[in-house]
């Protein structure tokens, strides 16, 4: 009996070892690594974000330029983090020309009454407020018609001929939304000169 159990020992010993080095030479006999699935890319392949790399997009269409098409506006956050990137704020036409382009910080979608304390709030809050923004940019009360109140006070920075094309159409469609700083801003379109206005309030 010993004898026999001894013997059944030594061959499944011999089976394993068997297994095991033919493993082994499958494994050398392989070009791939099994475990290179695992293996993060090196440094130098990896896709690096930069100033262009578009983080997030929000987009609406509405009349703008012409009263009977619908133009196209986007909101597009480039950078590296939300935090620090620049919002994209361009409007195009429905023939796909653009004829606005606003550049602001990503910071100036954030208002205070999104953060509980804008003084204690974290990066985490702020970037989360950042996207709030984008998702309220292009709310239908921020467009308004006319563009130009006739009781409104021509501002100093507005050039006279683009204030007058705005305040002699009644039709005009204004957007409003926060520029830097918190300060409101109006872009508007004069028909009659055929450019984009932009106006402080």
């Amino acid at each position: 009996m010993k004898t026999s159990s001894i013997l059944l020992a030594a061959a499944a010993l011999t089976l394993q070892l068997s297994a095991c080095v033919s493993t082994d030479r499958e494994l050398g006999a392989s070009s791939q690594d099994p475990r290179a699935t695992y293996t993060p890319p090196a440094t130098a392949d990896r896709t690096r974000l930069n100033s262009s790399s578009v983080l997030n997009t929000v987009r609406a269409t509405h009349a703008f330029s012409d009263p009977g098409t619908q133009d196209n506006f986007v909101l597009q956050l480039r950078g590296t983090r939300v935090l620090n990137a620049q919002a994209h704020l361009i409007v195009t036409n429905s023939k796909g020309d653009t004829i606005s382009h606003e550049i602001m910080p990503a910071r100036a979608l954030i208002q205070d009454k999104m953060l509980e304390d804008p003084q204690a709030a974290t990066v985490r809050d702020k970037e989360i407020a950042i996207l709030q923004g984008m998702n309220a940019f292009f709310a239908p009360a921020n467009f308004t018609t006319p563009a130009v109140p006739a009781s409104t006070p021509q501002p100093a920075e507005v050039d006279t001929k683009a204030w007058q094309a705005l305040r002699d159409d009644p039709t005009a469609v204004a957007f409003d939304f926060m520029g830097p700083g918190g300060a409101e801003r109006r872009l508007a379109y004069a028909r009659k000169l055929g450019k984009s206005v932009v106006i402080s309030q």
